[in-house]
């Protein structure tokens, strides 16, 4: 029993060395760091194969500008639709802008993860570099001589193998601890080269994004230069007046065709809110100038005095649009004169409506609440410049926004 015992003592004895031993060479500088493992560095070599695939993804997303001027060439002696072609493409392209912004703010995302990952790593390695330094100048001063005392003190031929037993344990200590610093090494290169990577696909989104935008001011431009063509080839005024007014009709038959179609079922969905009297959230945030306004005005390509159902707010393509109040959107379409637009019940007979709009993003039958992002501002229908026309309708007819707006 005392033999056993006295073999144990010496074995636990022996393991307090190696630990010493370890503990001497490693310093206090060793850092616990993430492992590095066959599999993250494959991780990485993904992520440069999944940014070049991306970066090809993007060159088959372009927008054909040619093609689709070619194909509008056949229906500008349809305005109307021309108009609605030409906005389709507009809705479009702010699609594919919107896409690529999120892509873009994802990518940058990730490049700052990386980057955080390729400090880590570096901050692992130079540790690994410094323990090791210090590893070899302890081999060089005193390792030999440590292992021949350790194999002179042994009493017994068992306890010189056993001490041999624990020199090999240090050489692979020692051997793990340079396959660690090569690994570190390996995926510092896989991570340089994933960040460059990313950081080339980044610069892809932002040029196609740039491309992408002057497609759509170019389509835009085209569109108010077929507009004014059309307003300047009507020689006749009054037929230009009757243009005009037929225009105001079909959008108030519109308009008022959705709130009959409310007004007949109020005991449903859309006779759910009651409107208790509280100002409007400003429907289109950041942009406060009124490039027209509600009231008797001049009409810019008529000259004649005639009545602006609603405001216009100057506002950037693609800039968001929000429901002015709480409600129900019982609209959410394409109308030739007022483009895409969003028509809102607020109960009690009153609607808002938000005209020329690039994108839509709520649909018919959804609830919103005052502030909800529910379209972007754009310039379809008839309308010959970025911005949102905001109207109000009380009781089946328009009223002044000024009433309900903070």
């Amino acid at each position: 029993m005392n033999i056993h015992l006295k073999r144990l003592s010496k074995r636990i004895l022996n393991l307090f060395l190696v630990a010493v031993l370890l503990t001497a060479v490693a310093g206090p500088s060793i850092r616990a760091g993430a492992t590095v493992t066959e599999e993250s560095i494959k991780q990485k070599e993904n992520q440069i194969a999944n940014s070049k695939k991306e970066r090809d993804s993007l060159k088959n997303a372009k927008t054909n500008l040619e093609k689709l001027k070619k194909d509008l060439e056949t229906n500008k002696s349809n305005l109307n639709a021309y108009i609605k072609q030409i906005d389709s493409s507009l809705s479009d392209i702010q699609a594919k802008i919107d896409s690529l912004n999120e892509q873009i703010t994802e990518k940058e995302a990730q490049i700052d993860e990386t980057t955080r990952e390729l400090e880590e790593a570096e901050i692992t390695q130079q540790n690994q570099y410094e323990a090791m330094k210090k590893r070899i100048k302890f081999m060089y001063e005193k390792g030999n001589i440590i292992y021949v005392e350790l194999l002179i003190e042994s009493g017994t031929f068992a306890d010189m193998l056993n001490k041999a037993e624990y020199i090999e344990m240090l050489s692979e200590y020692d051997r793990n601890k340079l396959n660690e610093y090569i690994a570190t090494t390996d995926l510092i290169r896989v991570t340089k080269q994933a960040l460059e990577e990313e950081k080339e696909t980044l610069d892809a989104m932002k040029a196609s994004s740039e491309e992408e935008q002057a497609n759509l001011e170019s389509l835009l431009s085209a569109k108010t230069t077929e507009l004014n063509n059309v307003n300047a080839d009507i020689s006749n005024k009054e037929a230009a007046i009757a243009e005009y007014e037929a225009q105001i009709k079909a959008e108030n038959a519109a308009i008022a065709a959705l709130e009959k179609e409310v007004a007949a079922d109020k005991a449903a969905l859309y006779s759910k809110y009651t409107y208790d009297g509280g100002m409007f959230t400003w429907p289109c945030p950041k942009y406060t100038r009124i490039s027209d306004n509600y009231g008797m005005r001049i009409h810019p390509t008529l000259g004649i005095e005639k009545m602006h159902n609603g405001i216009d707010l100057a506002a950037p393509g693609g800039s968001p649009v929000l429901a002015a109040y709480q409600g129900t959107v019982v609209a959410a379409a394409y109308e030739a004169s007022m483009g895409n637009y969003i028509m809102i019940n607020h109960g009690g007979g009153l609607y808002t409506i938000y005209m020329h709009c690039s994108a839509l993003y709520v649909s018919k039958g959804q609830d919103v609440t005052a502030g909800t992002k529910i379209a972007a501002v754009g310039s379809t229908g008839r309308s010959t410049g970025n911005h949102l026309h905001f109207g109000v309708r009380l009781n089946g007819a328009y009223t002044s926004p000024w009433n309900y707006l903070k």
